[in-house]
């Protein structure tokens, strides 16, 4: 009898972990004022695959995120998306600030680290869904690891990404 109950718990337990990003949680609220989220509060545990444009999939904030890079262009832009990953949300942002760490390309030329104002692109009644800067760093064919940060419908959010 105890085992078929811890059991049940277990498979509870389990049925709720796999549940991942459907449930969210906006922790913002209990930060003091103009202080980001914590990584952990808002970055899943597991892998967002492939996004709408071949991007990485990440949480930013209470929002999923894809990262792209148009190496020829210079540009990086990050695009808003709902909960099922695919499509373009808009949030009230005036700008976002992409923070890349120092990297290498394939034949081990080092990319020193980036810091890109991103700037809306799409903008409608004050929201936007696309976010876009450039550096010429970001022509280099490197895989791309940093964080997401800005005010987004008036609280801080902050999120990770990596290529």
């Amino acid at each position: 009898m105890v085992h078929t109950k811890i059991l049940g718990l277990s498979l509870l337990a389990g049925v709720f972990a796999l549940a991942g990003c459907s449930e969210k949680t906006d922790t913002s609220d209990a930060k003091p004022e103009g202080q980001a989220e914590s990584p952990a509060e808002n970055t899943s545990e597991h892998a967002h695959g492939t996004g709408p444009n071949g991007g990485v999939i990440f949480d930013l904030g209470k929002y999923h995120a894809e990262f792209t890079v148009d190496h020829p262009k210079e540009t990086v832009t990050v695009l808003i998306l709902g909960d099922d990953e695919k499509t373009p949300t808009p949030i009230d942002a005036e700008e976002l600030t992409l923070s890349i760490k120092e990297t290498k390309t394939a034949d081990g030329t080092t990319v020193e680290p980036m810091t890109i104002t991103l700037k809306p692109e799409d903008a409608t009644d004050g929201k936007a869904t696309k976010f876009v800067g450039s550096d010429p760093g970001i022509g280099n064919v490197a895989d791309f690891e940093g964080t997401v940060v800005g005010e987004i419908d008036g609280k801080p959010s902050q999120g990770e990404f990596k290529e």
